[in-house]
Formats: C-alpha cells, sequence, structure tokens
C-alpha cells in the first residue's frame, strides 16, 4: 500500500489545483452573455457590413452559407468570396449566386507568399479590397450556415457592449455515429482551458475566437495591418484576437447557437485529423502557456475516468490518500457528464445515425486530450491540399 499512497499523493498534488483552476472558470457560467437571437436591422447600420469568405474546393458545403447571406439584409454592403484556386467550381457558384444578388463578388487571391497560411491571406486579401464606407469586416467560413438576422445581431450586439471584435460559437451539425462520440470531448478541451462563452476574458493571452464569424471594426484591422500579425499561424483567429486585445480593444467571444450552424468535417477520423491539429492553439500561445494548458487536460479531462476505473479494480482502501484521490476523480467525472447538459444546445442532433453517443462522449476524453498532446508536439505541413515550409 506504501506505493499506492506515494502514487496517490502524487496525483493529489497534480490534480488538485487543476480542480481548483477548472471551477473558478465554470463558476463563471451563471454570468455569462446570454446567447445571440436573430434580429432586425434598423437604419443606423445601413451597408456597415463588408463580408468576406476565404476559399479553396469547397462547392460541397459552400451553397448554404450564400443563401443564408443572401438572406441576410441591408446591413450588408457587399460579399466578396476570396477564392484560391479552386478546381471544383466554386468559383461558378458564387457568380451563379451573384446574378441573384449584387452584393456578391469573387476575387482570386495573389499567390501565396512565403510564411503565410492560406486562410489568413486569403482574408488579408479580401480585407484589401472591402469598401472604406463599411463600419465592420466579417470574416465567415464556407462551412458556415447562417440564420436570417446573424449580422444583424452580431453589429447591435457589437455596438452595445462596445465589442471592437466578436466571433462566435456555433451550433455544430453532427451526422455520424464516430463523431456524435469524438466531436463533443474535442469541444470540451477547449471549455476546460477557457472561460466559457460569454465571459469577457481580461487577460489576452486567455482569449478565446472563432473564425468561422468573426466580426471586427475595419478600423481596428486597419490599425493591427490586417491578418499580417497571424500570417503563419493556423489558428489565425485566435491569434489575431490576441493580439487585438493586447492592443487594448475590447475582444468578446459569445455564444451563437441560436444564429448560426456549421458542418466541418464529416465523421470522426475528418474531425480528428483536421481539428484536431490545431485545437491545441500552440501558434497563439507561448511554451508555458501550452505545457501547462496540456497538463490541466491531463488532470481534469484525461486521467479522471481511467483513474476511476483503475481504482475500481482494486480492493476498497483504509488509507485517506487513495480515498480522496478516488473522491475527487469520482466528482470530475460527474462534473464532465453534467456538463454534457450545458453543450446540448451547441449540437444539432435531429438527423444524426447514433445521436445517443453524444451522451458517451466523457468516454472519449483520454482520446481527445491525447489529440491534444499529439497537435502541440507537431507543426502542420499540409492544410486542406495545400503544404507549408513554415519558419
Amino acid at each position: 500500500m506504501i506505493i499506492e499512497s506515494t502514487i496517490s499523493l502524487l496525483l493529489l498534488l497534480i490534480q488538485v489545483p487543476a480542480t481548483a483552476i477548472l471551477l473558478s472558470r465554470l463558476l463563471k457560467g451563471p454570468r455569462r452573455h446570454p446567447p445571440l437571437t436573430p434580429q432586425q436591422p434598423t437604419p443606423d447600420i445601413l451597408g456597415s457590413v463588408s463580408v468576406i469568405v476565404p476559399t479553396l474546393n469547397e462547392a460541397l458545403r459552400i451553397s448554404p452559407l450564400l443563401a443564408g447571406l443572401s438572406r441576410q439584409s441591408y446591413e450588408v454592403r457587399e460579399v466578396i468570396v476570396v477564392d484560391s484556386r479552386s478546381q471544383d467550381g466554386t468559383p461558378e457558384l458564387v457568380k451563379a449566386a451573384q446574378q441573384q444578388d449584387p452584393r456578391f463578388r469573387v476575387m482570386t487571391d495573389d499567390p501565396l507568399p512565403d510564411n503565410w497560411v492560406g486562410r489568413p491571406w486569403a482574408l488579408h486579401n479580401g480585407f484589401l479590397f472591402t469598401s472604406e464606407g463599411s463600419e465592420w469586416f466579417l470574416g465567415m467560413d464556407a462551412d458556415i450556415q447562417p440564420h436570417p438576422g446573424l449580422v444583424a445581431s452580431l453589429v447591435k450586439t457589437a455596438q452595445a457592449e462596445g465589442y471592437d471584435l466578436v466571433s462566435l460559437s456555433p451550433q455544430f451539425i453532427l451526422k455520424y455515429p464516430g463523431e456524435c462520440w469524438l466531436q463533443p470531448a474535442l469541444l470540451m478541451t477547449l471549455l476546460y482551458r477557457f472561460d466559457p462563452a460569454g465571459i469577457d476574458t481580461e487577460q489576452p493571452e486567455r482569449v478565446m475566437a472563432n473564425g468561422q464569424c468573426f466580426l471586427c471594426r475595419r478600423s481596428v484591422l486597419a490599425a493591427v495591418n490586417g491578418y499580417s500579425s497571424a500570417k503563419s499561424s493556423f489558428c489565425d483567429d485566435v491569434t489575431l484576437a490576441r493580439n487585438i486585445a493586447a492592443a487594448g480593444f475590447k475582444v468578446g467571444f459569445l455564444d451563437g447557437a441560436k444564429v448560426l450552424k456549421v458542418r466541418m468535417y464529416e465523421g470522426a477520423m475528418e474531425t480528428w485529423k483536421e481539428w484536431g491539429r490545431s485545437l491545441d492553439l500552440k501558434d497563439a500561445s507561448n511554451r508555458a502557456q501550452i505545457w501547462g494548458d496540456l497538463w490541466l487536460l491531463s488532470s481534469v479531462q484525461g486521467l479522471p475516468l481511467i483513474i476511476v476505473l483503475a481504482y475500481l479494480f482494486i480492493a476498497p482502501s483504509p488509507y485517506l490518500p487513495i480515498s480522496l484521490v478516488l473522491g475527487l476523480n469520482i466528482f470530475l467525472v460527474i462534473i464532465r457528464f453534467a456538463l454534457l447538459l450545458a453543450i446540448a444546445p451547441s449540437y444539432d442532433r435531429k438527423n444524426a445515425m447514433g445521436g445517443w453517443l453524444f451522451w458517451l462522449s466523457p468516454l472519449a476524453d483520454p482520446l481527445a486530450v491525447l489529440r491534444i498532446f499529439l497537435s502541440a508536439l507537431r507543426t502542420p505541413r499540409e492544410w486542406r491540399g495545400r503544404k507549408y515550409n513554415i519558419d
């Protein structure tokens, strides 16, 4: 029992501080800004928004975005699709949409320079071509499905709250069993590391953002020279948001589950490969932050289920350290399952096969944390079909 007690003491030293940090973040939840809801535009925001959409072979999923943007009202001045030489007919779909809505136009970005990642380069090019009459720049990804009233809600919220930059967390559309089980566990790695959506984070280095729906004052983006400060980042949204927050501007990350949906990846394998390799956020963090987050995730998300199962296979012990470790990890597992109720509105599972596996997603937590470790230790060399050699 000496070995077991020593291991238990070490686990307590590792897990107790991490649990305290986690609880301090979760307890902020009741004070968060309520989820955005669709709003009607008013004349004061007429033509105030330029929408930029970066694309590379998005023909299979861009149509809902184009249709959703067409349903936005007169607050949208223009929709510029910046295409990176797609080979699947993406520009033709945009041109067809332009026949019905003259606010749409498509442009091709310049050849990718050294030390730039494709997405921030396309967004930077689009920003340079936005109308100077627009007060706001709105970056949106091709996989977003916006509800009517989204853009008006974004602008009015930013104005009311004094945000210079505000981005939204979406409602995720799930379809297949594997992703119903894995995707919520990967999402939880973000929720455990950062304040809840709707809480204004005071430390710029802990700011969160989502480039899928990213509204920024055009003057602020000009002040930081567009996307140049995030040019080599594979999480350019978070990198840019943190740079803007560090410059003294007000940045918000809010719940947008009622105003936009997203269908990101097809199945668990694609989710593991594509989303998993940017969730470490190492391009926006220093080394101490990265390893601090890995310690936190291991302590409160990756280990609890493993520890509880391991302790169930050993005889009950009268030794206090062993009992305390078991109790602490049961508590963490209970919290994890309870959080499923909190994140359930962030998922559209109506047409999902095996949607019930969402409720078993805590069982995927060790894998999700492993994925963050693997991503943190590797530099991406390929993204969406492009190969990179980033210094």
